[in-house]
C-alpha cells in the first residue's frame, strides 16, 4: 500500500505565495506606502500654507475646548485640525489615485474592450460573408445542373 502524501505547508504556502494576486497586493502596498511621503508632502508643502494664510500653518494648532479652561494638559480638547489635515490627506490621496491611475486604467480597458467585440463583428461578417458565398455556389451548382443536358 502506497499512502498518499499531503502537500507540506511548506509547498503550501509557496504556492499562496507565487499567486498573481498576492505579488500584485504585495506591489501596491508598496508603492502606496510610498505614495504616502508624496501626499504628505503635499499636504505639508502646499495645502498647511495656503490654510496658514488665513491662520496657523500647522493644522494640529486648530482645536476647540469642551472645559472651561484649556491650559497645557488640563481641559477637555477636541483636535479638530488633526480630523482636517488626515481628511485632506485622504482626499487628494483619493484624487490622485482616481485621477491617475484608476481613471487611465478604465479608459484602457475600456478601448481593449471595444477592439475586441470590433475584431469579434469583423469575424462575424467575414463568417457571414463566407457562408452566403458558399450558398451562393451551392445555388449556382443546382442550376447548371437543372439547365445542363438531361440524363437518360
Amino acid at each position: 500500500m502506497s499512502e498518499k502524501k499531503d502537500p507540506s505547508v511548506w509547498e503550501g504556502f509557496k504556492t499562496f505565495l507565487m499567486r498573481g494576486n498576492v505579488v500584485d497586493l504585495a506591489v501596491a502596498v508598496v508603492i502606496g506606502a510610498a505614495f504616502t511621503n508624496i501626499v504628505n508632502s503635499v499636504v505639508k508643502g502646499i495645502i498647511n500654507p495656503l490654510v496658514g494664510a488665513i491662520g496657523t500653518k500647522n493644522l494640529d494648532h486648530y482645536s476647540s475646548c469642551l472645559s472651561s479652561t484649556c491650559k497645557g494638559d488640563q481641559g477637555i480638547r477636541i483636535l479638530w485640525g488633526s480630523v482636517l489635515g488626515a481628511t485632506l490627506s485622504f482626499v487628494i490621496t483619493a484624487a490622485v489615485v482616481y485621477f491617475l491611475m484608476v481613471l487611465p486604467m478604465a479608459k484602457y480597458l475600456a478601448r481593449q474592450e471595444a477592439r475586441r467585440k470590433a475584431k469579434e463583428g469583423t469575424q462575424e461578417v467575414i463568417e457571414v460573408t463566407e457562408l452566403e458565398v458558399l450558398k451562393e455556389i451551392r445555388d449556382a451548382l443546382i442550376a447548371q445542373r437543372g439547365s445542363g443536358p438531361s440524363r437518360q
